[in-house]
């Protein structure tokens, strides 16, 4: 089974990993699949390249437009940038370079990870369906994910400039890559990296002007949080239009309880706590093991702790799971599988056919059950982050 996993296929004068080959066929077939369906199937597409062209208009970027597209935006106006090239081309062939673009930044910043290649291809076996998944409903969570993780990589490789333009452009297009911010404690030119941060928060916040006026790009940032406030205030209610919504720890508690008035602050302000903790142990910094344990950690809680959280957004946790996964003990690997199932099963598996439907349908979705075993890889990290001595284990992760 390694040798079938882990060897490589020839194509033309490259002998590509067998990973690898999956990861770019699953992502073009996934695409493909889509634009054959036709417009709405990729109504995600329709909205994105839709805050170009609203930008360019100056038009206000959260309205409803039912002649384009179904549903609403909720990107800040800076990924009018990030969006352009795509938007400019023909619909169909746009929508597949943007599916095939995300897949590509992902797989490329696996492939950045300071691990060995074995358990990189690991962690892409891994994160496979899920970000199938996310190309399915042409999201941006692919690109997202990468762009949290080369934040950190820069950061270990002390090319803190370019880490927190990353980190900037995340928190501007879709606030989770603020998340990167952590990485700073792990940062050896502190100043540098506040600085820099700054810097790119101006120049990402302004880019959008270039193509637009400033009162209008300033606007869009003020309808973007009130935006964002509203659909908070929908995702928590629990209905059966709206399941696809709030898939985390705070809608499994909101929604097995029936609580359907808690205060999310009861678990965000816990949640905090945890992943402040570890930051008390500065002697452990040093260790690139903590370091990516923390990555892993990061990379589960933004997903698991945001009312936002839906099935595509998924492919971000489940990244953050392959990397736990690949740096546990070798003697552990019965535990360390188990959880590892219970993952693929309940949370990537449980998004497709595979699964089963009542079970999908009648207490997965109702409960945020996909949460659930990312949830329990959560605490795992939070313990081993808080316990363990990594000095011990610090050669043995790559």
């Amino acid at each position: 089974m390694k040798f079938i996993l882990f060897g490589s296929i020839p194509v033309y004068k490259w002998k590509i990993p067998i990973p690898v080959f999956i990861w770019i066929g699953l992502a073009i077939s996934g695409a493909l699949a889509e634009i054959f369906r036709g417009l709405n199937s990729i109504n995600n597409f329709l909205i994105f390249r839709g805050v170009f062209w609203h930008t360019i208009q100056q038009i206000n970027l959260y309205a409803e437009y039912p002649a384009e597209y179904f549903d609403n935006n909720h990107y800040g106006p800076s990924f009018s940038v990030l969006i352009a090239p795509f938007a400019w081309m023909n619909i169909f062939i746009g929508c597949f370079l943007w599916c095939l673009a995300n897949a590509a930044m992902l797989l490329y910043a696996v492939k950045q990870l300071p691990i060995s290649n074995n358990k990189k291809n690991i962690i892409l076996l891994i994160g496979v369906i899920e970000m199938m998944t996310s190309i399915q409903n042409v999201q941006f969570n692919p690109m997202l994910t990468a762009w949290i993780m080369m934040s950190y990589i820069l950061v270990q490789k002390e090319k803190d400039i370019w880490a927190t333009l990353f980190i900037a452009a995340g928190f501007l297009l879709k606030i989770y890559g603020i998340v990167g911010i952590a990485f700073f404690f792990f940062s050896k030119h502190k100043i540098k990296f506040v600085l820099s941060f700054l810097f790119w928060l101006l120049v990402v916040f302004a880019l959008p002007m270039l193509h637009s006026s400033p009162s209008f790009i300033i606007q869009s940032y003020e309808d973007w949080i009130n935006k964002l406030a509203s659909k908070n205030d929908k995702n928590i209610t629990a209905t059966a239009n709206n399941f696809m919504q709030d898939i985390s720890v705070l809608g499994m508690i909101r929604r097995i309880g029936n609580i359907q008035n808690l205060n999310n602050l009861y678990i965000l302000v816990p949640a905090a706590l945890l992943y402040l903790l570890p930051f008390l142990r500065w002697k452990q910094f040093q260790f690139i093991s903590f370091q990516l344990s923390y990555l892993a950690f990061a990379l589960i809680g933004v997903v698991i702790f945001s009312t936002s959280a839906e099935s595509s957004t998924f492919v971000i946790a489940v990244i953050g799971v392959g990397i736990w996964y690949v740096l546990q003990d070798d003697s552990k690997t019965l535990w360390k599988n188990i959880v590892l199932w219970f993952v693929l099963l309940l949370t990537s598996l449980s998004a497709t056919d595979l699964f089963p439907e009542f079970i999908r349908i009648n207490y997965v979705r109702p409960y945020s059950l996909k949460a659930l075993p990312c949830f329990l890889v959560w605490l795992i990290l939070a313990y081993q982050l808080l316990k363990k001595d990594f000095s011990l284990v610090n050669k043995k992760y790559a």
